[in-house]
């Protein structure tokens, strides 16, 4: 199942590859996943899609599933969570563990926007115990077509009165777009209004 995204001015996209898992482990007694495994990314609270259900990999599923997924500019994480499927429709999916990945490591350095980052994560169930290996592959699209907050200048001391320096200030943006990219927000102080 493919899926596509299209990013507003707040956003970027994310190209995730989910292509396997290894060794899942499912609740207290850790016993391993027979089947029916999928995986949930998540960037933020609104915003997730998943793979299709693996009926055949047990413990050690494989999807080689590419995702696209919004990503807001101010996310710090994005989480993948593996699950399995319920049996019945009246049950709820089984969690078998999550990875909580930062942005940090596919976005910055020295890697061009479009380079293409394999990562594997373990995967921790809600007890904190190892639950298995999630492995995937990101790639940032769009990033460098976006507006950034430039760098600021170099600081360098101003001549000013005896005893006074001056130097550059960075500040806040006092205005912003919404995730819809149509409504506007201005800073008031400490308020901010719609228009």
């Amino acid at each position: 199942m493919e899926t596509t995204a299209f990013p507003s001015p707040a956003t970027y996209a994310l190209e995730i590859t989910i292509t396997s898992a290894e060794g899942l482990r499912v609740g207290r007694k850790r016993r391993p996943v027979k089947k029916n495994a999928f995986v949930t990314v998540q960037t933020d609270l609104y915003t997730y899609q998943s793979t299709k259900v693996d009926t055949e990999g047990g413990s050690n599923p494989a999807w080689n599933e590419r995702l696209v997924i919004c990503m807001p500019m101010h996310a710090k994480f994005i989480t993948l969570e593996v699950q399995c499927k319920a049996r019945f429709p009246t049950k709820s999916n089984e969690v078998i563990g999550a990875a909580r990945v930062p942005v940090s490591d596919f976005i910055g350095g020295y890697a061009p926007s479009d380079y293409l980052h394999f990562l594997s994560y373990g995967l921790r169930n809600k007890h904190g115990e190892r639950s298995g290996i999630i492995n995937f592959s990101v790639t940032v699209k769009g990033l460098d077509d976006r507006r950034r907050v430039p760098s600021p200048w170099p600081v360098t001391p101003a001549v000013g009165e005896k005893g006074i320096n001056a130097a550059v200030v960075t500040g806040v943006p006092a205005a912003w777009f919404d995730n819809d990219g149509r409504t506007a927000y201005f800073a008031t102080n400490q308020t901010a209004s719609r228009i």
